[in-house]
């Protein structure tokens, strides 16, 4: 394998608390000193960052069953652009993924056509029903790294209790949609002063925030890790923030267009607008950064939601919900968080890094010598536009073509090998 001398970067590597400009070695796929390096090639990489791969928990891939939308290949190389090593493969696929031949399919898929790690998550129940417990430890030998239903949420408590329980046996932490189904029931934007304005059936922010404290108080109950996926409302951070100063086992994640948009871009009538949990208020917008900021959102990820253009050129009403965000999440994050300075550089990039990698009870996520060289680089001071034509994705349905932004992960390094690199 090729040897390389990363030369004048700015490692920040927060696992190990380091921030400061130095040489890196690659050789043979690790980290290495740079003093044992015999003829690397040399890259200076003055005024850039290098980190811990980004992990990004919340993917969906869409193979099998909807590979006009985004296949492992097309995705792979989206996260790979987007500056991910990493991501985790969400199981409602079609078939789903709920049995171990399922997992055995996506990891042999993911081996030949992927350029990034594809970590696979398992279906809490079977089919996604909600009704059945999935055969969890099957789904762990097969390799899971967690269990979700996500885009649906198990309404039954008595249930989820059992599932946690469960995974809690064979160490698979939970990843949960929280949406109670009946006060989400055919809500197509966020509750608020802009669906009285649109006329739009809303979904009530108490939807989320019923299970979010339902999932605190299983966690609490049976101790064990509990992870909230695009957490959306000021409430559930509340309860979050408190539920990790009790020690209970929670983690929450929050999307870069939580993060960036509010129910007012709705205004427009655009379906790339249109996402489950919804776009809510800006006093909602102003909680996740306060939660971002205080490390009580411990996680930043993309809940990449690939459709064809066909499906979402309709009616608002009869859109899908969900958006593309592999490929604008670390622009639109830098633009959003670090230049604003809400967040630090070093807070953002753990976000990405020892944030997800403690979700899933990854330890020493880090580039010390002897490692895997899993390296995202990243330019924060590019000023670029977005442009959906440009993507690696097969699907374009974003809300953030054109926005103007300040930062982009221009190199990404798997097992030592550049998958995507702008130098």
């Amino acid at each position: 394998m090729k040897e390389y001398l990363l030369k004048n970067v700015r490692l920040i590597d927060p696992a190990r608390k380091i921030d400061q400009v130095c040489d890196l070695g690659v050789a043979d796929g690790k980290m290495c000193d740079p003093a044992d390096l015999s003829a690397p090639e040399v890259i200076d990489l003055t005024g850039k960052v290098a980190a811990p791969g980004f992990i990004d928990l919340h993917v969906h891939l869409r193979q099998p069953g909807n590979n006009a939308a985004e296949t492992i290949a097309s995705g792979t190389a989206a996260a790979a652009a987007g500056g991910f090593t990493a991501v985790v493969a969400m199981p409602n696929t079609s078939p789903a993924a709920d049995t171990p031949g399922a997992i055995e399919y996506l990891r042999s898929i993911a081996n030949s056509k992927g350029v990034v790690r594809v970590l696979a998550s398992g279906c809490m129940t079977k089919n996604l029903a909600g009704e059945e417990m999935a055969p969890i430890g099957g789904l762990k030998s097969a390799g899971v790294v967690a269990l979700t239903d996500d885009g649906k949420c198990i309404q039954n408590s008595a249930l989820m209790r059992h599932v946690m329980e469960y995974a809690k046996s064979f160490e698979l932490p939970i990843m949960d949609h929280c949406e109670e189904k009946n006060m989400a029931a055919g809500g197509v934007m966020h509750e608020g002063q802009w669906s009285v304005l649109l006329g739009f059936k809303g979904m009530s922010a108490l939807a989320e925030e019923l299970i979010v404290a339902r999932d605190i108080m299983l966690a609490r109950a049976i101790d064990w890790h509990v992870h909230l996926q695009h957490l959306s409302t000021a409430e559930s951070v509340r309860m979050v923030r408190d539920a990790r100063k009790r020690n209970i086992k929670v983690t929450a994640e929050a999307t870069p267009h939580h993060i960036a948009l509010t129910d007012e871009c709705i205004k427009s009538f655009d379906t790339n607008y249109k996402m489950n949990p919804p776009l809510r208020s800006e006093a909602d917008r102003q909680a996740l950064l306060k939660g971002l900021a205080d490390d009580t959102i411990t996680v930043i990820a993309t809940d990449h939601a690939p459709h064809t253009a066909t499906s979402k050129t309709v009616e608002f009403d009869y859109a899908p919900f969900g958006i593309i965000g592999l490929e604008t999440a670390v622009p639109v994050t830098l633009t959003e968080l670090v230049h604003t300075g809400v967040l630090t550089l070093p807070q953002w990039v753990a976000k990405f890094t020892t944030g997800p990698a403690d979700v899933l009870l990854m330890k020493d996520y880090d580039l010390a010598n002897g490692k895997a060289a899993d390296i995202t680089v990243i330019d924060p001071e590019l000023e670029f536009t977005v442009d959906k034509n440009t993507f690696r994705s097969q699907s374009r349905n974003t809300p953030f073509d054109g926005k103007k932004c300040k930062g982009k992960a221009v190199g990404t390094m798997v097992d030592g090998a550049w998958v995507y690199r702008e130098f």
